[in-house]
């Protein structure tokens, strides 16, 4: 009984204090940010299964070509407007003139608003009239260099996908 008392009475209350409230206020904040992250991990884990059951879903719904009769004999019933080859990794409209290096959404639109709807009319256009058409469109525009658009085209226009693919791979912005 004597060595209770003593434990009592010398017993350092304050250290113990001084240790216990942190103590137990760090095991309060762990076990309330771990409630959180279980939330979080939860949340996600349903996002990546309602992903999954999309990617799924589109993997069933995609029609693939497979081998090069096929491409050919899809060429001769389409005319060779959706052709693209493997180079681009799927269909390539004929008109879209975004296809070429250096040609974005708004130069296209530029284009058609000149009356340039395909590859062929892209093809057939002096470099000097393209960037005649840039410089009207103002100096967001003039810094562009069209000199192998009408090449890039011509190939787009020939259906030499792989071809243009490659050169494209060369190229900087469209420039050689």
């Amino acid at each position: 009984m004597e060595n209770l008392k003593c434990l009592f009475t010398n017993f350092p209350w304050d250290i113990f204090l001084f240790w216990l409230l942190p103590l137990l206020l760090l095991w309060w904040w762990l076990t309330r940010r771990i409630n959180q992250l279980k939330a979080q991990a939860s949340e996600l884990q349903d996002k990546i299964n309602f992903l999954e059951g999309e990617l799924d879903a589109c993997r069933k719904s995609k029609v693939s070509v497979e081998g090069t009769a096929n491409v050919a004999a899809a060429a001769a019933t389409v005319g060779g407007a959706g052709l693209s080859g493997a180079a681009f990794g799927g269909t390539v409209k004929k008109d879209d003139l975004k296809i070429v290096e250096g040609i974005g959404p708004k130069i296209e639109e530029l284009f058609n608003n000149a009356g340039i709807y395909t590859f062929a009319q892209l093809a057939d256009t002096s470099v000097e009239k393209m960037k005649a058409i840039l410089d009207a469109a103002g100096s967001r525009f003039q810094i562009h260099d069209p000199s192998t658009w009408g090449e890039q085209s011509a190939l787009a226009r020939d259906g030499r996908w792989n071809e243009l693919k490659k050169w494209q791979d060369e190229l900087y912005k469209g420039k050689r």
